[in-house]
């Protein structure tokens, strides 16, 4: 019960801080918008040729516009020193970085309920296959890009770029997570590939990478 007391502390200052900056949102919505109007306007692609595109247009604008947000999601704890007081504080430090990675999640989640309908009209897309399974998919690829960037954010806090660190370390680590979740995306929207595979992958991918996480968490938090 303390655990779960922590993490929702943590993220409920991490809403608070968010509603009334308004800093990452804003950021991430401006971006993502940007790369999906100009990647239309660009291509002009048919319905046959947007569903096999879409998947990977989604995810890369989710995963650039993401690390926006996971940059600026430490700078906040570094004023005043708080992050100083956390590491003293007597509550863990798992429970920090889920609360955290939680309220990141929530911030991309807004980011992609606004970007989905565009892409609707946008690339005029229609499933061919299980569409349902997007709310599987989606849920899943989110965690596997904030769960680790919210990790390496917090490792770059002591390097003097840590805005180049960041994706320089999440990219190659998230490879096999943006296979899985573009060839899951298509594979809905297609019809043509079978997905479970790759939900399979990315469930496997979210447990391992969470727990080594939750694990580390505090021996990052508490390196000189």
């Amino acid at each position: 019960m303390n655990f779960y007391r922590h993490v929702m502390a943590h993220l409920r200052k991490d809403l608070r801080l968010e509603w009334r900056s308004r800093d990452s949102m804003t950021g991430m919505l401006f971006f993502s918008l940007l790369v999906v109007v100009v990647f239309a306007m660009a291509f002009d692609p048919t319905a046959a040729v947007s569903r096999q595109i879409s998947g990977g247009i989604l995810w890369m604008t989710l995963l650039f516009a993401s690390t926006m947000a996971l940059n600026q999601a430490w700078t906040r704890e570094q004023r005043n020193s708080v992050l100083d007081a956390q590491r003293m504080a007597p509550a863990s430090a798992a429970a920090l970085f889920f609360g955290k990675a939680l309220a990141n999640m929530i911030f991309v989640t807004g980011v992609e309920a606004v970007l989905a309908p565009l892409f609707t009209v946008f690339y005029n897309l229609h499933a061919l296959g299980q569409g349902w399974l997007l709310l599987i998919v989606m849920p899943l690829g989110t965690w596997a890009l904030v769960a680790n960037g919210t990790f390496f954010a917090a490792l770059g806090l002591r390097t003097r770029n840590r805005e180049l660190m960041l994706p320089l370390v999440l990219f190659p680590i998230s490879i096999p997570a943006l296979l899985a979740m573009i060839q899951a995306t298509t594979g809905i929207l297609t019809g043509e590939i079978e997905p479970d595979l790759w939900i399979r992958l990315l469930v496997v991918y979210d447990v391992v990478f969470t727990t080594a996480c939750l694990l580390l968490f505090d021996t990052l938090l508490n390196a000189e």
